[in-house]
């Protein structure tokens, strides 16, 4: 489904809002979401989205990106986040997969979820660094984010052909923008 609503547009060339802005749906929305989620180096989780304070901000890698779009973080019970969520669990999530390409905003309402079950299956050694008392620990939850809106920012044909495109672009003087963005509706 194409998108002409140029008011989230961040290009600023001479291309064709047509040619880079597309919403995804459903299974292609989720895949997107999944795999820009899941490869990015960061992950900005922010909290007191609507409390009228400063936004708490923190980052924290995602565990799983389910086959709804709902999004899982392993945290602590007794955190300052966790509070934060129970006063008002409207939550932000700023996805960077690398510096030019594979951004993703994440808006949507979060829970905080005790399902062992589900944290014997997100679990993996590398947590320990942050959970010392492992798998097992009575005080260890997850985080279950809902998207509400999301958007993202990639390229259409990859890295490799955006550099492509980029360094063209510079010799030739020509905009060659490989970018496409647009709204993910899961």
């Amino acid at each position: 489904m194409e998108n002409n609503d140029s008011s989230r547009d961040s290009s600023n060339n001479t291309q064709n809002t047509q040619d880079h802005i597309k919403t995804l749906e459903g299974a292609a929305a989720v895949k997107k979401l999944k795999d820009l989620a899941t490869s990015a180096e960061n992950c900005f989780f922010c909290t007191n989205i609507r409390t009228g304070l400063p936004v708490s901000v923190r980052p924290m890698s995602v565990q799983e990106v389910d086959d709804e779009g709902n999004l899982w973080f392993f945290s602590q019970i007794d955190s300052n986040k966790n509070d934060e969520v129970e006063r008002d669990p409207f939550t932000q999530l700023f996805f960077q997969e690398n510096k030019n390409s594979g951004f993703l905003s994440v808006y949507g309402i979060t829970e905080v979820v005790k399902d062992q079950a589900k944290i014997d299956k997100l679990w993996n050694t590398f947590l320990k660094v942050w959970f010392q008392n492992g798998k097992d620990d009575p005080n260890l939850v997850l985080l279950k984010v809902i998207p509400t809106n999301v958007y993202y920012w990639d390229t259409k044909h990859g890295e490799a052909v955006a550099f492509i495109k980029m360094a063209a672009s510079i010799i030739t003087g020509k905009t060659m923008d490989d970018s496409v963005e647009g709204k993910l509706e899961v």
